[in-house]
């Protein structure tokens, strides 16, 4: 198979592969390889509708994975929104992806009347991102029970917001967090949100 038709056929395949794709990074990624590739192609085969569809594809991605590399750990970008435990809202958003949510903590059960807890929403606009969820343990210290980050956010840490936000942890008197022990492959989650290996615990100052 010749170079240029290798090209031709793995632009397209890229293209098609970003499509299914729920994380907006990896879409924006795998979407903007594939434009690139097609504009070789098709810029060989002088096709300058093609080109140039595809050149503007390229550029429209780039736009977005700057703004959103840029915007990923901006605390202005962000929004984080406190809420009470049983706000039907946080409800709805906890009911829709307890199933995702279990992928990643095997058998959480939400209760929303159980004491002693506080709840966060991280929005982007008017979209929420993630779900954070503390539960005052005593002493300073606070048991992180939920974090979690909506599927088109995955590539993100949008948790992050909640551990640094302005005084929300400190002014209930949390000193140090706890992560959740059943999360699966924590080392792959944590250590991105400020968390270090305390004893074999996931631990964390509050800001």
């Amino acid at each position: 198979m010749p170079w240029l038709e290798i090209v031709g056929w793995a632009g397209s395949a890229l293209v098609i592969v970003s499509l299914a794709q729920a994380r907006l990074l990896r879409f924006r990624v795998l979407n903007l390889v594939g434009a690139v590739l097609a504009v070789v192609y098709n810029t060989w085969l002088q096709i300058w509708p093609f080109t140039a569809m595809n050149a503007v594809i390229a550029v429209i991605d780039i736009y977005w994975l700057r703004r959103m590399l840029a915007e990923r750990h901006d605390d202005t970008a962000y929004e984080v929104v406190e809420v009470s435990t049983s706000d039907e809202y946080l409800r709805h958003v906890i009911r829709v992806h307890i199933n995702d949510i279990r992928t990643f903590q095997p058998g959480y059960v939400w209760d929303p009347y159980a004491p002693g807890r506080s709840a966060f929403l991280v929005q982007l606009g008017d979209e929420t991102v993630g779900v954070v969820v503390v539960i005052d343990k005593g002493d300073g210290v606070g048991q992180v029970e939920l974090d979690f980050v909506t599927p088109r956010f995955r590539d993100f840490t949008p948790g992050e917001f909640v551990y640094r936000h302005r005084g929300a942890l400190a002014a209930r008197g949390l000193r140090r967090l706890v992560a959740p022990s059943d999360l699966i492959h924590p080392e792959s989650y944590y250590p991105k949100v400020g968390f270090h290996l305390d004893e074999g615990v996931w631990v964390r100052d509050v800001a």
